[in-house]
Formats: structure tokens, sequence, C-alpha cells
């Protein structure tokens, strides 16, 4: 899992904000959205006994092992902009992406059926 500068200050910017200076971002991913699977971001400053470390300047990642089948070479990119801004996610693994960026198939899921993006 690779931050861009942009995603990492960002980050640390947010970390600041919320006194989660010292943690982890533990980046992963849920089922939801409207192509089956989404992205999460959060702190967090426990590290489990399955998670990977990936460090990226100061920012420290987790990622538990389930979730990093999915995103393993995952880009973390921030676009700061009134319209379409937030983080970008590039996954070389995502077979199809929705619209909005945030949901994403793997090779071999199931599509689910209604569900927005989101």
């Amino acid at each position: 899992i690779h931050l861009t500068e942009k995603a990492a200050a960002e980050l640390q910017r947010q970390m600041v904000a919320k006194q989660a200076e010292g943690q982890y971002v533990r980046i992963g991913v849920d089922t939801g959205g409207c192509s089956g699977m989404q992205y999460t971001v959060d702190f967090t400053a426990e590290q489990g006994a399955d998670d990977t470390v990936i460090e990226n300047g100061d920012v420290k990642v987790v990622c538990d092992s389930i979730s990093l089948v999915s995103i393993d070479g995952l880009t973390v990119d921030y676009v700061d902009a009134l319209v379409g801004g937030g983080f970008k996610f590039d996954n070389p693994n995502a077979k199809r992406s929705c619209g909005c960026g945030t949901s994403f198939m793997v090779e071999g899921a199931k599509a689910p059926t209604g569900g927005t993006c989101g």
C-alpha cells in the first residue's frame, strides 16, 4: 500500500485534528457499495496479530491479512477539490469499480444486485 505525498499529508492533518497522533492508519475493505466491496480508512492505536505494517514516511499504515489480498499494490491519493475531492484509490486488483471510486470488485467475486454508490 502506497500513499502519495498529498494523501500522507492529509492523513497527518486529520490525525492532528482528531488528536490521533502516533496512531496507525488502518486501511482495509468491507462489503458494501454498488460493486460489492468498499475501502475503509480509520485511525487505530492497535496493531492486530495478523496486520501488516507499511511505513509511508511519517504515516504508519496497518492492514489485516484478509483485506490485503484485495488491495495489495493499492495507491492512495488525496485530491483537494470542492467537487470530487477526497481520497482516491488506485487498486490494481479491482476488476470493476463504481463511478464514485469507493466501491470495487475483485476477480471471482459475485456482483451485488441493487445497491448504491458510497
